[in-house]
């Protein structure tokens, strides 16, 4: 009977995974092959803009010294988490923390993809004030952001609570 539960969870989390990775990746093959031809940056409004950079790192680059030259060492640890998250994802009780896991687990494979046929993550979503740029991101990050905000979202709002509040005995005969 738990069968047809675990493939219709297996269905949504690799739907979304699916859908992660088809708009990171026609996102970022528009960048690179059209829009940054020839790479420059394009101020879409006075806070945002379009640009094209190449992330070695981990999250806003850190790291980048231990992973530049073993790109492939941060995807496999990438791939091993994205595994992880996608068992988690076809074992929770809720369909939205399915589809948020999924997302995120989309998010990181399209980083990985990156990774091993480029060596960086391409980047090219670019917030700012004034001369602080935020640093640069791409669709596979939204993505995993989007899945993080219903995982947030969907703990603060439990359909089946937990704990059920007993009547008090208190006062009475």
């Amino acid at each position: 009977m738990a069968y047809p539960r675990l493939i219709r969870r297996t269905v949504l989390a690799g739907g979304a995974l699916a859908a992660a990775l088809a708009v990171d990746f026609v996102t970022k093959w528009l960048i690179v092959n059209i829009v940054m031809v020839p790479p420059r940056i394009i101020e879409i409004v006075p806070f945002f803009n379009l640009t094209l950079g190449f992330n070695t790192g981990v999250s806003f680059g850190m790291f980048r010294d231990l992973f530049v030259e073993r790109p492939l060492l941060l995807a496999g640890i990438t791939l091993v988490i994205a595994a992880g998250i996608l068992v988690w994802a076809v074992r929770t009780a809720k369909r939205i923390e399915t589809f948020a896991l999924g997302l995120i687990a989309g998010g990181a494979v399209g980083n990985v993809v990156d990774r091993v046929r480029h060596g960086a993550v391409t980047d090219f979503l670019d917030f700012h004030v004034g001369d602080w740029h935020w640093p640069a991101f791409n669709m596979a990050d939204v993505m995993i952001t989007i899945g993080v905000v219903l995982l947030i979202t969907s703990s603060l709002w439990l359909a089946n609570p937990t704990v059920q509040e007993r009547p008090s005995r208190v006062g009475r005969s």
